[in-house]
């Protein structure tokens, strides 16, 4: 995204998107390709545009591994709340078995800093549990519907974290 604009979020292109990011082709696939794309443009541009931004609003995460204490950076999709002061970031793991190793990092050390438009902003993120999460996945659901099918495929709740700005 550039300039502020919002992502595309209509039509029949959107509707399109959807579909096929709800199928097991796109879970093998796009793991391996989409963050790798998003992080070299946001590196080439000094961290003002992401290609999954053009569809939904996107950050990089800069967690601190669990284990190995290293900075990770992970491009991942986000639903802006509170007019854009606090995210929530969703586990799916693009609906593949396991839950994402940047989950693991946010449970083992909270406080991180995400970037998004050119900006780093330091974050402290929390798991979601109970009503809250539930509540906050009815949201997740009217903001990406493939999120559901995601959660069909597998058998683990998948993990929502809210991330408040520091």
């Amino acid at each position: 995204m550039r300039g502020g604009r919002r992502p595309v979020r209509t039509g029949w292109a959107l509707r399109r998107v959807q579909q096929v990011s709800a199928t097991r082709a796109f879970a093998r696939l796009a793991p391996s390709v989409l963050p790798a794309l998003d992080r070299g443009v946001h590196r080439l541009t000094g961290g003002r545009v992401m290609l999954s931004a053009l569809l939904l609003p996107s950050v990089v995460l800069t967690s601190t591994g669990a284990r190995s204490g290293r900075r990770r950076r992970t491009p991942l999709a986000c639903m802006p709340e509170d007019g854009g002061r606090n995210w929530i970031l969703v586990g799916s793991n693009f609906g593949r078995t396991g839950h994402p190793a940047w989950t693991y990092n946010l449970l083992a050390h909270p406080d991180a800093v995400i970037s998004r438009r050119g900006e780093d902003v330091p974050v402290t993120a929390r798991l979601l549990e109970g009503e809250e999460r539930a509540a906050a996945w009815k949201a997740v659901l009217d903001f990406w519907p493939p999120y559901a099918a995601y959660q069909a495929r597998v058998a683990r709740e998948i993990r929502l974290f809210r991330l408040r700005r520091r």
